[in-house]
């Protein structure tokens, strides 16, 4: 795949960015450039690699997922100037 004068200049337009003539002809080197290293990359055979999120091994950080805390409604609502059944009352701003 390659990038044409027209196809720089029709995406800098939808992002709005502004694009003088100059630098629509070395964008459109620069993204064939990245395009071709691109294509490069699907021509490496990864069968059999297993994929990895770092290039060191590393194991995810786990924890039991349980509920340690919890029924402190009352605790919550203590320093509140008005409350009523473990809710929040603010007063009427909307009518």
């Amino acid at each position: 795949m390659s990038v044409d004068l027209a196809t720089v200049k029709r995406v800098a337009h939808l992002a709005r960015i502004a694009v003088t003539e100059e630098e629509a002809s070395r964008m459109t080197g620069e993204l064939n450039a990245i395009l071709g290293f691109v294509e490069q990359l699907s021509e490496v055979d990864v069968e059999g690699v297993a994929p990895m999120t770092s290039v060191t091994p590393m194991e995810m950080k786990e924890r039991v997922d349980a509920v340690t805390d919890g029924n402190k409604a009352t605790d919550i609502v203590a320093n509140a100037p008005v409350t009523d059944r473990n809710f929040f009352l603010v007063p009427k701003v909307v009518e």
